[in-house]
């Protein structure tokens, strides 16, 4: 059976379901690769305007393989490869949401915090515990949950691996939200489905300077806003945006 599961649940809207449920979807090599070359398939298809990553009721993904890594040496090659998932999310341009049931842990959190948004179900568990094993997040974990809680609540973490509850990863600002158990999927969905109606080239331009200004100075930051800002006035969909809120009516965005 396919270890990520395709799905197009709406328009503009694509499905991706991690699924190995004997390993509570614990990412290994192959399922990294599978998972990059979906999101890059996807990416490059004008059509998908927003992707949701999901696992199932016990876990979102429990970490990464830990047979794997436990033959894995200094100098081996699977360090680089593993990276290609990664690196996959992160120049990703459509939005990406990570609906979170069950376990979000080691390179399953890693997996969430590439996401734009995340949605934790109450009963979920996120944590970084890879210093219980002898080693340390190495995908972007420690400066990903710097970046999102600060550095006392990432320290606090990071430094014991405890597992952190849905509604507290979302109060620290390591999750969008928080729901029920049963609307995590549903809710995601929802919001991707909005967030594809959207017009695109607004949404893609937000995301831009979001990412990119994350790491920039303000001043930096703001010049990059007032750019994007000014070059959406030369699109189709500024035009129909703001002609059919004038005329009360709903706007068909095209892209353009």
């Amino acid at each position: 059976m396919a270890e990520i599961l395709e799905e197009r649940p709406s328009d503009g809207v694509a499905l991706l379901r991690i699924n190995r449920p004997d390993v509570l979807n614990a990412l290994s090599t192959s399922v990294r690769a599978t998972l990059a070359e979906i999101v890059n398939r996807l990416d490059a298809d004008p059509g998908v305007r927003a992707i949701v990553i999901t696992g199932d009721e016990k876990a979102f993904a429990a970490g990464a393989d830990l047979g794997e890594l436990k033959t894995r040496t200094v100098h081996d090659t699977n360090f680089r490869s593993s990276r290609v998932a990664w690196e996959a999310m992160e120049s990703c341009r459509a939005p990406v949401i990570a609906a979170v049931n069950g376990f979000a842990l080691g390179g399953g959190c890693e997996l969430a915090l590439h996401c734009d948004i995340i949605i934790a179900g109450e009963g979920s568990k996120f944590g970084l515990p890879e210093v219980k094993v002898g080693i340390m997040p190495g995908a972007g974990g420690t400066q990903r949950f710097l970046r999102a809680a600060g550095k006392f609540k990432a320290m606090r973490y990071l430094l014991t691996g405890d597992f952190i509850p849905g509604p507290e990863a979302a109060a620290m600002g390591l999750a969008s939200e928080c729901v029920a158990d049963a609307e995590v999927l549903p809710h995601a969905l929802k919001l991707a489905a909005k967030i594809a109606a959207l017009p695109p080239l607004s949404v893609d331009a937000i995301k831009e300077v979001v990412s990119l200004g994350a790491d920039a100075s303000l001043e930096t930051a703001l010049v990059l806003e007032r750019k994007a800002f000014q070059l959406l006035f030369a699109t189709e969909d500024r035009d129909e945006g703001m002609a059919a809120f004038l005329e009360k009516r709903k706007p068909a965005f095209n892209g353009r």
